[in-house]
């Protein structure tokens, strides 16, 4: 519920947010998560790497989850993190800013490897129960897939994100202590 996130978590209401001069222009998006020790480990990765965090709900949870505390411990207080009411708001504004929307999934047709990513990309994650409905993921600019091992299902939604960010980061020169 948007009325259950702590008061330092900003509404998407307050306007469309921008790239801010002098900060990491990749993003991180959680589409309706369901998981809540997933969000907090999404919390600490894009603490750590310095990357803004944007939630689309609906999730599955109270934000204010005592998982999703333990599992973001005091990262929560050093993450910028955006919540957004739905996926058309969330994707409407970021493509009126100049964003470009990159879906991680399964059934991405670009192996991250060879995937160019660009300075305003939006690494966008499915819910770990299913994914994202099929208008999202025919709205995005790009289907990126992680190449694993014959066998198992899939990484964890955050294993992935952090294989993901880092890549995006390496690529875009904006890892954490390196020159850009």
């Amino acid at each position: 519920m948007l009325s259950e996130l702590p008061s330092h978590i900003p509404s998407p209401y307050q306007g469309v947010i921008s790239l801010p001069q002098g900060r990491c222009p990749v993003r991180l998006a959680l589409y309706q998560p369901d998981i809540p020790q997933n969000l907090g480990a999404a919390i600490r990765l894009t603490a750590c790497l310095g990357v803004p965090l944007d939630i689309i709900e609906p999730c599955a949870f109270p934000l204010l989850d005592k998982s999703l505390r333990r599992t973001a411990m005091d990262y929560i207080d050093q993450a910028e993190i955006t919540r957004w009411p739905g996926w058309r708001t969330y994707r409407d504004a970021m493509t009126a800013e100049g964003w470009r929307i990159v879906l991680l999934t399964t059934a991405g047709a670009v192996p991250l490897q060879t995937f160019s990513f660009a300075p305003t990309d939006v690494i966008l994650m499915g819910s770990e129960s299913g994914g994202v409905d099929d208008p999202v993921h025919a709205a995005v600019e790009g289907r990126v897939l992680i190449p694993q091992a014959p066998g198992p299902r899939c990484l964890n939604v955050v294993s992935a994100a952090s294989i993901a960010v880092f890549e995006a980061l390496r690529q875009t020169g904006r890892l954490p202590g390196s020159s850009a």
